[in-house]
């Protein structure tokens, strides 16, 4: 009686989607008295949703066994394919590739068009599209949709609707392949497919939209996968993946420190799950540390990117750059872009490689690299990557001394980036448009379009930026180095890194009062009201990561 109470509340607990307490209460039934084969399945997704996978896969290997042992080949199968296809997910390639073979062995003698065999499908093309073989996956991907629509089964229609659309991405038919992508979505946000195969539909589709460099669909499923994880407070596997997603789309639109606050929380949420996930959301946590000027702490992360199996370029090649090292930069991006083979990895080095070239006085590599980028925009034809590819070209016009059609080019890149709502990269197209105003002499434009783009990156904490604007504008204060005290150029120093008042007065030895004491007196002498403007200035100034010592 107990135990069939317990096994009440528990399955009261799934269906409430409370995953935590549901394997709570079915771990602790379990050890009572083994599970039967219906209640192992809802222990295996539990204990996979409330993020212990061990838990999960020894769950679901029981009920391949059971079911085998009651006689049920066909849901024993089943059960077996969706374990091959979390531990490929997992990246356990081996034992995917074993337990497929198992589970179709299940299913010898059993009819053709059994749904079950669907699922095996879609597992035998993702092992297919791992080993970079995709040409030999679509034919099962198809037949597995085919089995999907004839029997209604919703998880393995979406399962193969995105596995199809990510192949057609893959090969470059991205429209064909993105409206397969909506078409899984549809049954995802109805609640038609079960909790596992949603969490994994959305974030893969999310993936794929920004391989596809469409940033409207990564926008619109980023918000629909946050209020899913929302609805469910216990859920564990697609909360860090959100999490990532949710802070580059911060980052995007402009909210640099809600962007900070949830990559870091992805890393906390991350942390001994997945590598590769963490990898992406240290190096997200880096990006923004360098746009910042936080330069001490975006080589820590970058650091960590890359201990985590996640590339830290370009990000790694700017923060040189940044650090006023165009040439060492300049080696770092070559070897990068050298190595990438595929066109989307280029596309989004591509940007950063012309920027990189031109301070380091090679505009002849810089012109290839963005009329390369140009014919990817043609080809993929993107919103995105037509204002990256316009915003390239019309900065190695500038270079080339084609100031009017560099204005032309910039004034294309700055409309696009604002009809897709980027206030960052609409702020650097019209501080260049500046530049080119000011190479045909025409003076109260440029001043308009630097003073534009500098309240722009003022509002962001886009410290870099602004020192460069500030070089390039000719800014109004005249304060230098000398002006200030040695204690004074100390604590710019570590204002410029990002460190609080608390933090810069534990490591000086000093108040938090005389701290701010000593920082209205920078803010004074520097005519700036601002930290953001301050570590401008420091970082101009070359003050970053002073170490002094002797009297102030």
């Amino acid at each position: 009686m107990a135990q069939t109470r317990s096994l009440d509340l528990a399955r009261e607990a799934f269906d409430a989607r409370r995953w935590r307490r549901a394997f709570e209460l079915l771990q602790a039934a379990d050890g009572e008295h083994p599970l039967g084969p219906d209640d192992l399945e809802r222990y295996a997704v539990s204990a996979y949703l409330a993020g212990d996978d061990t838990g999960a896969t020894g769950a679901l290997t029981r009920v391949v066994r059971e079911r085998a042992a009651q006689g049920d080949p066909e849901r024993a199968a089943r059960c077996g394919f969706r374990l091959s296809l979390l531990l490929l997910l997992g990246g356990e390639g081996a034992q995917a590739s074993g337990w497929l073979a198992r589970s179709r062995r299940l299913l010898e003698g059993r009819p053709a068009d059994c749904v079950e065999r669907g699922y095996g499908l879609i597992v035998q093309g993702l092992l297919a599209m791992g080993q970079g073989r995709p040409e030999f996956a679509s034919a099962g991907f198809v037949r597995a949709i085919e089995l999907a629509q004839r029997s209604g089964d919703a998880d393995l229609l979406s399962l193969g609707l995105l596995s199809e659309g990510q192949r057609l991405v893959h090969m470059g038919e991205s429209i064909e392949g993105l409206a397969l992508l909506d078409e899984a979505m549809v049954a995802v946000t109805a609640g038609e497919v079960s909790p596992v195969f949603a969490g994994i539909v959305y974030c893969a589709v999310i993936l794929t939209c920004q391989r596809a460099f469409d940033l409207e669909r990564s926008r619109q499923w980023t918000r629909r996968l946050d209020d899913w994880c929302a609805s469910q407070p216990d859920l564990v596997p697609f909360r860090g993946q959100c999490l990532v997603h949710r802070s580059e789309i911060f980052q995007l639109e402009g909210d640099w420190p809600a962007a900070l606050a949830a990559a870091s929380l992805a890393r906390s949420h991350l942390s001994g799950r997945s590598h590769v996930l963490l990898g992406r959301a240290c190096y997200q946590q880096g990006e923004l540390h360098r746009l910042r000027g936080e330069f001490v702490q975006a080589r820590a992360m970058y650091g960590e990117a890359v201990r985590h199996g996640h590339d830290a370029q370009p990000g790694l090649a700017l923060l040189r750059l940044a650090g006023n090292e165009p040439e060492a930069a300049a080696v770092m991006i070559r070897a990068v872009l050298q190595a990438a083979r595929a066109t989307a990895p280029r596309a989004r080095l591509l940007g950063a490689c012309v920027e990189i070239l031109l301070a380091a006085s090679d505009a002849m590599a810089a012109r290839e690299a963005a009329d390369e980028l140009c014919e990817i925009a043609r080809s993929i034809d993107a919103p995105v990557l037509r204002a990256a590819s316009a915003h390239a070209t019309g900065a190695v016009l500038l270079a080339e001394g084609e100031a009017a059609r560099s204005f032309a080019s910039l004034h294309e890149a700055w409309a696009l980036w604002q009809r897709l709502d980027l206030p960052y990269e609409t702020a650097r197209a019209q501080a260049r448009m500046a530049h080119a105003c000011s190479a045909l002499g025409d003076a109260d434009s440029a001043r308009q379009h630097f003073e534009a783009a500098r309240l722009v990156f003022a509002e962001l904490g886009a410290a870099c930026d602004l020192v460069e604007l500030e070089r390039a504008a000719g800014p109004a204060r005249t304060a230098r180095p000398g002006a200030l005290t040695r204690r004074e150029e100390e604590i710019l120093s570590r204002v410029a890194t990002g460190a609080t008042n608390r933090q810069i007065a534990a490591e000086l030895g000093i108040s938090g009062h005389t701290v701010a004491r000593h920082l209205s007196n920078i803010f004074d002498k520097l005519g700036v009201s601002s930290r953001t403007a301050a570590s401008a200035f420091a970082h101009e100034h070359g003050l970053v990561g002073l170490v002094r010592h002797g009297p102030s």
